[in-house]
């Protein structure tokens, strides 16, 4: 079980280059992120559980600044000089957010179903401030976070695993998020980034990843169709192809 200072992290390795760090979003865990993924065939990938998160013993920080200093901690401790960062929703914040802290570590972003700006629902801001009506919230969350189309089974498996993070982690996140504003830096962030967005999705909708792409410098849009918020457990394969044809790229460059 690989671990540095209480952060669990899931390292495959079976390509040598470019290092991949999955971010997953606010309340998750590395398996948000599906095997497709986690396990790219031309990559050597790293998936962790934020603080307070999955494996990760600890509190969630409240702050997407703060998960970026961990990040960096953590990159020094397993002397990772440069990477890709692909991160999801909040994960995605926490990518942008490192990258114009430390433009020098990062080869490349992948900014999946996120925002510049990432307001919380006030609901689900009120229902996970305490641990009674927290199941409500991940009840909401995860009815808004998939396409209609998705298995049932695949978002029982999503509750589930939601309903092990602890209401104060997630509440801290949507804190973190709330305060999230990248709009007026974005146009500093000159490092080559896939956007990629369901066509369904609720939570972040595809308006904000054209937004998004119009305002980085080096970023072009990636749409996958019949997909929601969680679009790369409901398109793995999809979103696979996607991301090793962008890593291909970086590393040609």
């Amino acid at each position: 079980m690989p671990q540095w200072n209480d952060l669990y992290y899931q390292q495959h390795q079976e390509g040598d280059q470019p290092h991949v760090v999955l971010i997953h979003g606010a309340g998750g865990t590395h398996l948000f992120w599906p095997p497709e993924i986690r396990r790219l065939p031309i990559a050597g990938v790293y998936a962790l559980d934020l603080p307070g998160h999955g494996k990760s013993s600890g509190c969630g920080l409240q702050s997407i600044s703060a998960y970026a200093g961990v990040l960096l901690e953590w990159l020094d401790a397993l002397e990772l000089d440069r990477a890709v960062f692909v991160g999801h929703s909040m994960g995605g914040a926490i990518a942008l957010q490192f990258a114009l802290e430390n433009p020098t570590r990062v080869l490349g972003l992948g900014l999946f179903s996120t925002a510049a700006r990432l307001p919380v629902n006030p609901d689900l801001l009120e229902l996970t401030s305490t641990s009674t009506t927290y199941p409500i919230a991940v009840e909401k969350l995860v009815g808004w976070s998939f396409s209609p189309d998705t298995p049932e089974r695949l978002q029982e498996l999503a509750h589930k695993r939601m309903l092990e993070t602890r209401a104060t982690v997630l509440h801290g996140d949507f804190l973190a998020c709330s305060e999230f504003d990248m709009v007026p830096r974005l146009a500093d962030i000159s490092l080559p980034a896939l956007v990629l967005c369901g066509d369904d999705d609720k939570m972040t909708p595809l308006r904000q990843s054209q937004l998004l792409t119009a305002e980085l410098p080096q970023a072009r849009l990636e749409v996958i169709e019949g997909a929601g918020h969680m679009v790369m457990l409901e398109r793995p394969h999809a979103v696979a192809e996607v991301l090793s044809s962008f890593l291909e790229e970086i590393t040609a460059g």
